[in-house]
């Protein structure tokens, strides 16, 4: 019983998908359109697996990206076009209840009930699939016969059109062969003419030769002219570079007087702007851009102990040229430095350990130095920070890796920014605000060696 009904199942299916391949194209493109519009209301479980990533896209996305996916489908799986049949009964479209009922108005467009008919599948469906095909095909027939027939009058109008071009043509061409001969006479007059003029040409060309030959001789004897004429310009050409040389030299020594006098006006102003530089003396300022994201961004923001420095902590090759920039600020992600030096011991000796470092790089170098541990967890009876050494915490719901970024945006372009990270995040953030990037390694390397 299972086998023979197993066997119903694969001829329905070879069938269906055989009506489907014979559905004319515009039809098969139409039940695409219409499964691709009702595929959101199949529940997820029972769609075909490859086409449930297609659900969340609009219904024409739907079908330009899914097509061959659907129509495979829907010529192949009969529970899948049982599903959008059912879909498609549901709906309140007028065709959908006139293709059930086999009762199709003749304004319907074939192509619409031929899908619908597929899809829907009710009695006689063959027969409406057959009659929308056969309208189709009637239609393409009808409108292939009518391109023929406005390609028929088009080439008719074409041949009127160059049968009046040829017959002007015809008559221009008789009105130049008239033209032409009037021209041929004329130039047969001009001949005439132009020959009497000739033999006048040559009398004057021996004429003319005569005169050649006397001119020659009085250019002779202005060539003689000529020739001293260029001697006397040539010295006074010489006499003239020897003018210009001179008027170079002079001016070249009236240049340097002037460079000298210029070089002497600049000293003194560079003087007087250093006396003015002493004579102001303005103070240095006390807040630092890190001073105001720890107020707004930290939970417990540390003053940094007076005349304190941040150091620019680095790699030995690296390290002595990143400590001699002026006004350098380092800035540490804690935990990412101390869970990699000092893992073993606990988090508040991790920061003890670590701040006590800062302070001695910071007494050593006289930079400003910023740590930044993760603040999420209350730390309560914190120790003073060591003198030198700004200690902040992250407020909650925020990290250290984002009051890091924070700090390198707010200083100034141009101030030499070191921030000690090996999260790439934090380090490529940082770089993107012009700060020194380096790992927490070249701060453990530093400490290491006191």
């Amino acid at each position: 019983m299972t086998d023979q009904s197993d066997s119903d199942a694969e001829t329905r299916t070879d069938s269906s998908s055989a009506r489907f391949a014979l559905l004319p194209e515009p039809a098969r493109t139409q039940a695409v359109d219409v499964a691709s519009a009702v595929l959101p209301g199949i529940r997820i479980a029972d769609m075909p697996k490859r086409l449930r990533r297609f659900v969340r896209f609009t219904a024409e996305k739907r079908a330009k990206h899914a097509a061959g996916i659907l129509r495979e489908e829907l010529a192949q799986n009969p529970t899948f076009r049982s599903q959008v049949a059912q879909l498609v009964r549901s709906s309140d479209a007028p065709l959908v209840a006139q293709v059930l009922q086999g009762d199709i108005p003749a304004i319907a467009k074939p192509h619409e009930v031929a899908a619908l008919a597929y899809l829907l599948q009710p009695e006689g469906w063959q027969d409406l699939v057959e009659s929308a095909s056969e309208s189709l095909r009637t239609s393409e027939a009808s409108a292939e016969v009518e391109q023929k027939v406005k390609d028929a009058h088009s080439a008719q109008a074409a041949a009127e059109r160059d049968r009046d071009a040829a017959y002007k043509d015809n008559e221009r061409l008789r009105e130049e062969v008239l033209g032409m001969q009037e021209e041929l006479a004329t130039l047969r007059s001009d001949q005439h003419r132009l020959r009497r003029h000739l033999e006048e040409a040559q009398l004057a060309l021996t004429k003319a030769r005569n005169d050649l030959a006397a001119e020659k001789g009085r250019l002779k004897q202005l060539s003689g002219k000529h020739a001293a004429e260029a001697k006397k310009l040539r010295e006074q050409l010489a006499q003239a570079e020897t003018e210009r040389d001179r008027a170079r030299e002079a001016v070249r020594d009236s240049r340097q007087l002037h460079d000298s006098r210029l070089w002497l006006l600049l000293e003194t102003l560079s003087g007087t702007t250093a006396g003015l530089r002493r004579e102001l003396a303005m103070e240095p300022v006390v807040e630092r851009p890190a001073d105001h994201v720890a107020d707004t961004r930290c939970a417990e923001p540390e003053k940094l102990a007076e005349s304190s420095r941040g150091l620019h902590p680095s790699d030995p090759g690296r390290l002595l040229q990143l400590l001699e920039l002026p006004q350098a600020h380092l800035i540490v992600d804690g935990y990412n430095v101390t869970m990699r030096a000092w893992k073993e011991i606990s988090l508040e000796q991790q920061r003890n350990r670590l701040s006590k470092g800062l302070s001695g790089v910071a007494a050593q170098t006289g930079a400003e130095v910023t740590v930044v541990w993760d603040g999420s967890d209350p730390v309560v009876g914190l120790p003073p920070p060591p003198r030198g050494v700004r200690v902040l915490f992250s407020k909650k719901g925020q990290t250290a890796d984002e009051v890091v970024r924070s700090l390198a945006a707010a200083e100034p372009s141009g101030r030499p920014v070191v921030v000690i990270s090996s999260d790439r995040e934090v380090a490529e953030g940082s770089a993107r605000h012009g700060a020194y990037a380096l790992p927490a390694e070249a701060l453990i390397n530093r400490l290491s060696r006191g």
